[in-house]
């Protein structure tokens, strides 16, 4: 178990259940520390750091105890799609995917669920994506019309297709803004591809160069708890959400209806009431509980698991409960104690953190950190005809902006290093696109030798759908984990993790961004400006 440094009774996390009921989480033990080795109160053990750390997230998040042999990582895009195809086939009881679109051609993703369905009468399927993305090329092949079929040949008592629509776009402003760009009022964002009592957190859609040449991150728990935890996250949000019906007499070969079984109006028609009903529903799945006494029935559990969320567009703006953005604010800010030695390598694809992250990167008293992001060659919109290929000189100005910043406040040579992820040019032979995203925190210890060619092993991670944006926390619905660990072979998975994305980039400086391959021309300027303005972000 995590060693707790605040003596209190030792309790369980019950999160509330969404249909069908959740299964209750592992109890667990607190401990104090007691050894008379302890170190001085300037230097804390990282196990009294990680500690203090969990009983200040215990009170934001739900938390899972697990071993930390639980949990596998996935280090290509090829690895994660025939490791999703191999649990797929080997289904036995329920399959269900949340993603923001499975691609339209993805045929050969289809034909595996299908060979699944037709093995096992009893196997049922239940996939959620977004309705905005998933229709937009309608009535042409679309995500919808790809899945539609499905519903037709194993009945919709087995199978269960639902979008979700952002409250945020409705009315004048859906009519008016073309479906190219309408994705920026709001999306399903999350990744959670859940089989039997295993589930992949991912921040990959469902689409070839997610299975080939575009680099996320894949973690694999093999635990019931979670994976019923997210099942659940899952069925609520599809409670909110459209229902795909086969329909082949229409040209895009399906409808998208919102069904009586649906508690609430839809988003289109009534949003306030929509948002309400919404809030009721969410709110105790991703709370924190305050039910407590009772000791581990696993005590062998080294590693705890935090479900964070984030649906602030389902919650009215006075009564936000999602736990992303507070536990990653507090991660941040426990880092930022000068009695915290740790050092940090943080990773977005689109690199524009909210203004609170970034204030609290910025002002880090860790030492040896990185910021690991996409080149301009590694955006999967490098090239793209039309306003999406602004998007590249966007982040770029924004890169150099964090920069700017960073030298201002901690000097010349400021404790962040910038590292940008390149493996070829994307649209061009050999060419990938970076979208990994997440965080990785290491606490050096004393014993650790100076003169080691071996980067820390981080204790914490987190990783999942979210960009970490102003737009992941305002308008997107995400989701996903903080890891916490005492379990050494688990930390040197995450490292050979975090230095096996290393190894594809190289540090930039003021001189790369000076450059005129860099310079960011004034439209994208006025295009970041205008958007902005109309309620959208990046």
């Amino acid at each position: 178990m995590i060693v707790r440094t605040i003596t209190r009774c030792s309790r369980i996390r019950k999160v509330p259940s969404f249909q069908p009921p959740l299964q209750r989480m592992k109890q667990r033990a607190h401990s104090t520390s007691t050894g008379s080795t302890a170190t001085t109160p300037t230097t804390p053990s990282p196990a009294s750091i990680l500690g203090a750390f969990t009983n200040e997230c215990d009170k934001i998040a739900p938390n899972f105890e697990v071993d930390g042999s639980q949990i596998r990582i996935l280090r290509t895009p090829s690895e994660f799609y025939e490791t999703l195809k191999s649990k797929i086939l080997a289904a036995e009881t329920r399959i269900f995917l949340s993603t923001l679109y499975i691609g339209k051609t993805e045929h050969e993703l289809i034909s595996t669920l299908q060979q699944a369905l037709r093995a096992k009468p009893g196997l049922k399927l239940s996939i959620l994506t977004d309705a905005l993305r998933g229709t937009r090329e309608s009535p042409n092949a679309s995500c919808a019309s790809l899945l539609a079929p499905l519903v037709s040949e194993f009945g919709a008592d087995r199978v269960e297709i639902r979008m979700y629509h952002t409250p945020n776009l409705n009315g004048l402003r859906k009519k008016c803004i073309p479906k190219r760009i309408n994705e920026g009022w709001g999306l399903q964002h999350m990744k959670l591809y859940g089989v039997d009592d295993e589930i992949i957190i991912s921040g990959a859609n469902l689409s070839s160069d997610y299975f080939t040449n575009r680099q996320d991150r894949y973690h694999v728990f093999s635990s019931k708890e979670v994976t019923q935890y997210f099942y659940n996250i899952q069925n609520a949000v599809s409670s909110l959400s459209f229902l795909v019906s086969p329909d082949p007499q229409l040209p895009a070969g399906y409808t998208l209806e919102w069904p009586s079984s649906n508690s609430c109006p839809s988003p289109l028609t009534d949003s306030q009431k929509y948002i309400s009903h919404a809030s009721s529903v969410l709110t105790p799945l991703i709370q924190a509980s305050t039910t407590s006494n009772s000791t581990s029935s696993n005590p062998q559990a080294n590693t705890t698991i935090y479900p964070i969320s984030q649906f602030t567009p389902l919650f009215p703006s006075t009564s936000d409960t999602s736990t992303e953005l507070p536990l990653l604010t507090r991660l941040l800010t426990f880092l930022n104690s000068p009695t915290t030695p740790s050092s940090w390598t943080f990773t977005a694809g689109y690199f524009n953190p909210s203004p609170t992250l970034t204030s609290l990167l910025l002002h880090t008293t860790s030492k040896n950190n990185t910021v690991l992001t996409a080149s301009p060659h590694a955006n999967g919109f490098y090239n793209s005809p039309g306003v999406s290929g602004m998007l590249p000189a966007a982040y770029t100005l924004l890169l150099r902006k964090f920069l700017v910043a960073a030298q201002k406040i901690q000097g010349p040579s400021p404790s962040i290093t910038l590292r940008e992820w390149k493996r070829g040019t994307v649209n061009e032979p050999e060419g990938w696109t970076y979208h990994a995203k997440g965080l990785w925190v290491s606490f050096p210890t004393q014993s650790s030798s100076s003169s080691s060619t071996e980067t820390p092993k981080p204790a914490i991670t987190v990783l999942g759908s979210s960009n970490y944006t102003k737009r992941s926390y305002t308008l997107d619905l995400e989701t996903g984990v903080m890891i916490v660990t005492r379990d050494p072979e688990l930390q040197e998975r995450l490292r050979q993790e975090r230095d096996g994305l290393g190894e594809w980039a190289s540090e930039i400086g003021m001189k790369e961004f000076q450059s005129s391959e860099r310079r960011v021309g004034l439209h994208v300027r006025i295009a970041m400006w205008i958007v902005g303005v109309v309620g959208g972000a990046l």
